[in-house]
């Protein structure tokens, strides 16, 4: 099954996280399929940035996003 995830990038106590297209059984930080956006909270407001166009050309081709992943779309 395939996910879209955050993978986490970044110095200790200063994340960054990449929105990525992964298979469910890789690690957190592992391979990836494909990057479609980036994530940066320790801004004020946090930045999130997505390809609209490969998000959902990704979800049309059955890529389920995380509950993060969620928030992070209807908040973007």
């Amino acid at each position: 099954m395939v996910k879209i995830r955050l993978q986490r990038q970044g110095k200790k106590k200063a994340p960054f996280y990449h929105i990525v297209v992964a298979d469910s059984k890789s690690p957190r930080d592992g391979k990836i399929i494909e990057q479609i956006g980036t994530y940066d909270p320790m801004t004020k407001p946090s930045t999130i940035v997505i390809n609209k166009e490969k998000l959902e050309q990704w979800m049309k081709n059955g890529a389920q996003p995380t509950d993060t992943v969620k928030t992070l779309i209807k908040n973007a």
